[in-house]
This record gives C-alpha cells, structure tokens and sequence, in this order.
C-alpha cells in the first residue's frame, strides 16, 4: 500500500514538469503534503457529518414523558437569538465565555446582517427535580419574508416560547406568530425580555400581552437575555407547562421530514420529528412521497453540532442521512417509515404561497450549469423558494424564482454569492398577477413577458386581478395621520384600527402587494421615526386596471426591463427608468432613442446623444461648401448606421439600473 502511494506521488511530480530529476527526499515531500491533505479533508468531514467515527452517544433513556419539543418566537431584533445562547450555556451545551453572540445563526448572512433566517434546532440534557430531560430548542427567524420557516418549526414541537421586548412592547409580528402558534394548538408560554433596560416598561408589555392575548399578565416570565437575569427560570417553565410528545414506542416508525441540507460528504441530510417507533443505523426506510427505499446510513440530534447517537426514538427530534445524493429527492413535509411497515400519512405542509418573483441569470453564460447545482442545493434548505427556467432575448438562459418577500430575495441573492461563489444578475421583482379571459379561463402572469398584448386585452381579456395582502401595523398613537396617510396612498384600504393600551394602535388594511415590494417598509418606518412595524397575510386577488410597460431602445423592445403595474403608476415609472437608462448606456456614433410606452402610447422619451468626429478639421479656409459636403455625407452615414445599427444594453447597466430600483 505504501509503495503504491509513494510511486502515485512520484508520478505527479515527473508528472507536474518542473524537474527531470527527483529523489527520495521530494516524493517523501509531496507524499506527506497529500497525506496532510487527506487529514484536513477527513476532520471536515468528520465535522460535517456528525462525528465519523467517534463514540455514538445513547439517549434511549429518555422516555416520551421527559422529552420536550419547543420553539422561540417573537418580532425581529427581540432577543430569541441571545436567549438561545443563554439556554445552550445553562445547559452546558457551550460553555460560558462570555463571547457567545448568535451560536445558532450559522449563516454568514445572519452574522452580517444580525437576523436570523433560517430556523435552528439544537437538543440539551437539563436535569430538574430529580429527574433527566432532554429538550429540542429551535430558534426561528422574526421577519415576516421567513414565516414559513416558522410554521415548519412549530410542527415539530409541542408549545412555544413567545418573546416580546419589554421595551418595545407588542408587535406586528408577534400578533402573527402568536396566532400561528395558536392555530397548531401549541402551548405559548410569554417572556418578556430585556427587562434590565432604562426604557423597559414590562407592566404596561404584560398588560399588552394580557389585552391582545388573554394571557394573564402575572403568569409572563420577566428575563434579560444578555445579563442572564431570570433565565434559570425559563426551562422549568417549559417542562411544567409544555406536554410531552404524543406517540408510541410500540407503533411503527413514522417521523416527519420538516427541513433538509446539503453536504457535499454525505449528500442530502434530514432533520426529522420521530412521530412513532424508532430508527438506527442500518434500518431501511421508505419515503412516502417518492417511495424510493434507503439504507440509513447514520441518525444522530444537533448539539447544536451534529452528535452521532444509537438511535432515534418517539418524540425526538434529529437529522437522519441515508445516502440520498439527488436533491430533488428530498421533499419537506415526507413521511418515512420502514421498509414492509406501512404507516399513515402525516399531513405534511401546505406549500408556500410566493409572493414576489424574480429572473435570476449568470453574468457569464458558461456558468449556467454550476449555478443550476447551486440552486438547487440551496432550495434544498430553502424550500420556500420556488423554481422555473426562463429565457431572456437580453440576459440568455435563467430562472425565474418565486419569493415569500424582498429581503427574502436579497437574503437568497447572498447566499448565492457567498456560499457558492455564484455571480449572478436579479432583475426588479414583480408579483404573480392573474388574468381572467372571456371564456370563462384564467392565467398566471410570472413574468411581463406573458402578459398579453393590446390587441389580445381588448378582444378576449375580461379582466386583471393583482395580489392583495392583510396587513397589521404596530404605531405609537401620535403617528396614526401619517399612517393612514402611507395606506392610501399606496392604494390602500383601511379596515379597522384599535388601540391596544392607551398609546399604541393597531391598524389593520388590505394593500395591493405591488405597492408594498418597493419602498412601503422604508417609508413606513421614516414616517413613524423608527417606532411602526409591519407584518402581512395573504389576502387574496381584487380586479385592477393593469397595464404592461415596456422599454424601447430605438423602437426594439428590451424584454428584461418590461414591467407589470398599476395605470396609475406607468407615468412616473416610465419617466424614472428612462432618466436612469440615459445615465448608463454609451454613447454611441448615432443617436439612442430611449422611449417607455404602455399599450402603445409612449409615456416618456430619453435621447443619447450621438459621437461626433470633427470631419471639417482639416479643412483650413476654402469655399463653405467644401465643408457642407463633408457634414452631408457624414450625415448619410449617420442615417445608415442607426437603421442597420444594434443598440446593445450591457450586463453593467442592467446591474446599475437593478441595484438603483432595490434601493
């Protein structure tokens, strides 16, 4: 074996070109640089993949009865990330130094960002009166573009932490994760967090919380998540209030596929609720979406690192991986259950709902294949994203990505980038409209591209529907004008507004989404000096005058840059995006009509100018009509020109004029 390794290693370096002579000390040299080679990419994989070949731990002791399976909610920036930190320390899960900041979000993303997006799951060993416990923790994200992350993880779990700042009091989303949790018929238990600060006014929160909820305000845990401050008190709260898993260890094995991953070791790796029965090392399983049969290869919980252990029993909750390479072949919301064991169906997840789309294309066209695998690992662990190919007459081949929101888009946009090394180019999002024909048929319009035309609007179209939303907004009571003011203007329709305490309202409207992927958020904020939030449902389709603008360059469309949008806004849009792609095309030796027109009538119009070459200025004195002669011919070369010429957008200016609209 050694000899065949040596004479490998003198082969790559004859090999390699660099000397015609080698000796014993240099194959020796390049032998040890792979042997440190192979040791590196053997403790990485070891590390990815739950340990390799270290001791598998044994948490078959831990009965139904003393396992608990919860979730922290709450609005963004309230602290369920620091919490998280304090609990992995109480429990030993990472010691205390002091450093610890967002163990759980693992994403460089989140770090650079300082939000959680995707959901986290990691198990402790708690000991309390008497008795051993272990307890799954999943830490989910606040922002309303990743609720479904949320909903995900609450189907693993049986109640719920809901968090709620003490100094910021009740928000909008802490309005939707408390129903949502509600709905699932979970146990919410309500902390208030950051009590230690000056402006914290946890009585008035918890009269909040008891007004909106029905919670009584003296059963709400008071705790700071960065000093520690009540936190011993947090998982005996949860192992007294939280019912343990329901199921059997008699049953057969059935457990819920509720999230997946990539690793580029072991391929595709499951995060699994364990309903009934249990399952090790060895077992065959069956999937029930694909009925394809696997080998369980390993099984093991997130501590918060994955930790190999003998077995996964009822009410656990860890990652399963069983030699599943394709990533098509994981689907979130699968029942498992052994091979000649047929179980039931679990009812799995409603798919989620996109509300924003978006054409994602490479900057350079050979990298379509290598940035076709990388979406498609990435919506492995994703899988609110959803995922068409396209074709663009300005950008070639791409995809067209459905969105659950507009930083969801930019998080995903990130991520490309940084853990896949992708360059790629996101046109301006639109949302899914809908388009009702005359003969009773409707149609989804993903792209403006599908949009019909003049000709086919007025003779077959009976009409067009856009996505509404239901949104709630959170505001102290002196911005209720301002407000009001932001609803209608972006088309808006108030519903009700109530008043939570006596100084902050709750507003609840119906808001095209159109009007909403821009800039409401920004505004939003501005307009209530930093103290509104937002938070939005689906709420279904309403008929709208919607036209499709298009942007002409020299009369020859630019499909990449059409839009789909309200009438009431094709006049300022179309001025906006003219004015801009005047500032990023080049000039070129004839002029460069810029025009953005709506069914057929032309809203707004750029001109580039053309180059000049000074053709006179080697005329020295003379007759003037030796300069006429040269002006007129060059003026018929001109005129050629722009009828044979092609005016080509670059990639940069389509990248400007996308980085312009998303600010």
């Amino acid at each position: 074996m050694l000899r065949t390794q040596l004479s490998a290693a003198a082969n790559r370096l004859r090999i390699s070109g660099r000397h015609s002579y080698f000796n014993t000390q240099q194959v020796f040299k390049v032998f040890q640089q792979q042997q440190q080679l192979s040791q590196r990419q053997y403790a990485t994989r070891t590390n990815n993949n739950g340990g390799g070949g270290r001791q598998e731990t044994d948490i078959s002791t831990y009965p139904p009865e003393r396992i608990r399976n919860f979730s922290i909610i709450a609005h963004i920036d309230h602290g369920k990330s620091t919490l998280a930190d304090r609990l992995l320390e109480l429990t030993g899960v990472i010691s205390k130094t002091g450093k610890n900041k967002q163990v759980l979000d693992k994403l460089k993303v989140e770090r650079e960002r300082g939000i959680t997006v995707k959901a986290q799951s990691a198990s402790m060993f708690y000991e309390h009166n008497g008795q051993k416990y272990l307890i799954n923790l999943i830490d989910t994200p606040g922002h309303v573009d990743f609720s479904y992350e949320v909903s995900r993880s609450l189907a693993a779990c049986q109640g719920t932490i809901l968090l709620v700042d003490a100094a910021q009091g009740i928000q909008a989303q802490t309005v939707a994760n408390f129903y949502l949790a509600f709905g699932e018929g979970l146990e919410v238990i309500p902390i208030l967090n950051k009590v230690d600060l000056p402006t914290a006014e946890p009585e008035r929160t918890a009269k909040q919380i008891e007004s909106a909820f029905e919670i009584e305000a003296n059963t709400v845990l008071h705790v700071s998540a960065k000093s520690g401050l009540g936190i011993d008190h947090v998982l005996p709260s949860v192992i007294e209030k939280i019912p343990p898993p329901n199921g059997s260890i008699d049953k057969p094995f059935k457990a819920l596929l509720f999230d997946t991953w990539y690793d580029k070791y072991v391929g595709v790796i499951s995060l699994m609720a364990i309903k009934d029965g249990s399952v090790k090392k060895g077992d065959r399983i069956v999937s029930m979406y694909s009925n394809t049969k696997y080998e369980v290869a390993e099984v093991g919980i997130m501590h918060p690192e994955p930790m190999a252990t003998t077995s996964l029993q009822v009410g656990q909750v860890g990652y399963i991986t069983c030699n599943m390479r394709s990533v098509s072949e994981a689907h979130v919301g699968d029942t498992f259950y052994k091979e000649k064991e047929p179980v039931e169906a679990l009812p799995g997840f409603v798919p989620a709902k996109s509300m924003v789309f978006s054409g994602v294309f490479p900057i350079d066209a050979d990298e379509f294949d290598r940035l076709d695998e990388s979406i498609q690992k990435l919506t492995l662990n994703d899988s609110s994203v959803s995922v068409h190919k396209e074709t663009s007459a300005a950008l070639g081949q791409g995809w067209r990505l459905g969105f659950l929101g507009t930083l969801h888009m930019d998080v995903f946009r990130q991520r490309l980038e940084e853990e896949y090394n992708a360059n790629v180019l996101i046109t301006a999002p639109t949302v899914p409209y809908q388009v009702k024909y005359r003969d009773g048929s409707t149609t989804f319009i993903r792209t403006p591209a599908d949009f019909p035309g003049a000709g086919t609007m007025q003779d077959f179209v009976e009409c067009t529907m856009e996505p509404y939303v239901s949104a709630t907004l959170i505001f102290p009571e002196q911005y209720l004008g301002p407000m009001l003011d932001l609803c209608t203007t972006h088309r808006g329709e108030i519903q009700n507004h109530t008043f939570i305490d006596e100084s902050r309202v709750m507003v609840k409207c119906r808001l095209p989404m159109a009007d909403i992927v821009t800039d409401f958020f920004d505004k939003l904020k501005s307009r209530s000096q930093g103290f509104g939030s937002f938070d939005y449902e689906e709420g279904g389709y309403d008929t709208s005058d919607l036209v499709k603008m298009e942007v002409l360059l020299n009369g020859e469309p630019v499909d990449a840059l059409a839009a789909v949008m309200h009438r009431s806004n094709v006049v300022n849009t179309g001025r906006e995006m003219a004015r801009r792609l005047k500032e990023v095309i080049r000039r070129q030796l004839f002029d460069i009509n810029i025009q953005t027109a709506a069914n057929g009538k032309v809203v707004a119009r750029e001109t580039v100018k053309q180059l000049r070459k000074n053709v006179t200025a080697r005329c020295y004195g003379g007759d003037v009509t030796r300069k006429m002669k040269l002006l007129n011919k060059q003026k018929e070369g001109k005129k050629r020109m722009k009828k044979f010429g092609k005016v080509e957008l670059p990639q940069e200016a389509f990248l400007t004029i996308m980085a312009k609209s998303s600010d």
